[in-house]
């Protein structure tokens, strides 16, 4: 429904909702037992069913139903009753097909799309995002409900940012600074760990220095504010790039014809990933330390910055026939 001129703001709306649920999850944990909290989080949906009754179609899937004066009609709503909508009705294809998949127009953005997915989970932000409080105890900082608030906030207010710069830096642009960005920040959250286990390490071995009538040494600066300052490094890099925009660009790379059936694949991939991430985290941190995981992301945000750099397209100011021309390497519209 969305112009290309404002394609990525609202795109990216969709990731600022997201984001503005988990703060409010966070929030309302303050002053509400778990089983309470779980109640409350069941209105939002039963909301959006009752009001998804309501919902016109959108012009695009009009036209694959070969009702293209319905989608005219569908477009002057949105866009207004003189705007020029004919020249946004392009003929339509015939349906999806499974030799489709051989078509570069429909293999290739698919392979991008389940791609972007897959690397977005592999930079951790769900495991990180579930277990934030978990990660700043074992991070020993005072205060660690505070502290996930904090990186939930941080996270909408940057999603904002990026709702609002969007369509004027571009998608590959902002991937690239975020990927970047998260990988320093895992690192240095990878650095910290370490720190923290040669310390307290160190530590133990003074003690029985001391029971043993030997020296001690003296106690280690705090080195908390590393942990808040990657963690807040971290939700800044993502809010702005691999949040919201591998589901803007999902959304404009694929024919119509193939949406539906591509689209489902990328969620797939996207909440399979989130699954195994978020199950196996702990399983990660005991096998591999808290510092060995953290670097294990880092070198995923390090693959998604070369991912995006030699295979995503930058879509910014483009109609959605020029991007699908662009991938069949034909000439644009």
């Amino acid at each position: 429904m969305a112009h290309e001129r404002v394609r990525g703001t609202i795109g990216s709306c969709v990731q600022l909702m997201v984001v503005l649920g988990i703060m409010g999850a966070y929030l309302t944990g303050f002053f509400l037992d778990w089983r309470w909290l779980a109640i409350c989080s069941s209105v939002p949906p039963t909301l959006m069913m009752v009001f998804m009754c309501f919902m016109p179609e959108t012009p695009r899937f009009l036209l694959s139903q070969g009702k293209r004066r319905e989608a005219e009609e569908a477009l002057r709503f949105l866009r207004g009753p003189d705007a020029p909508v004919e020249w946004e009705c392009p003929p339509q294809g015939a349906s999806f097909q499974a030799a489709d998949l051989k078509d570069p127009g429909v293999y290739k953005p698919l392979g991008i799309g389940v791609m972007l997915m897959f690397f977005q989970q592999l930079t951790g932000i769900n495991a990180i995002m579930f277990y934030a409080e978990n990660i700043f105890e074992q991070a020993h900082f005072k205060d660690s409900d505070l502290a996930t608030v904090f990186v939930a906030v941080a996270q909408v207010v940057f999603t904002g940012v990026a709702a609002l710069i969007m369509d004027k830096a571009g998608r590959k642009v902002l991937l690239i600074i975020s990927g970047v960005a998260m990988a320093i920040s895992t690192a240095a959250f990878g650095v910290y760990f370490y720190l923290m286990a040669r310390l307290h390490s160190e530590a133990s071995v003074s003690v029985l220095s001391a029971l043993r009538g030997g020296w001690s040494q003296e106690p280690h600066p705090d080195l908390a504010w590393l942990a808040l300052a990657s963690m807040g490094v971290f939700i800044t890099g993502f809010a702005l790039g691999w949040g919201p925009i591998p589901w803007l660009i999902m959304s404009e790379i694929f024919p119509t014809k193939v949406r539906g059936f591509a689209s489902a694949a990328c969620v797939l991939t996207n909440w399979g990933m989130a699954f195994i991430i978020t199950k196996t985290f702990q399983d990660l941190m005991d096998l591999l330390t808290s510092a060995g995981t953290f670097w294990l992301f880092a070198v995923m945000c390090v693959l998604n910055v070369v991912f995006t750099i030699a295979f995503v397209p930058e879509t910014k100011g483009k109609t959605l026939e020029q991007i699908q021309d662009n991938f069949r390497g034909t000439p644009a519209r």
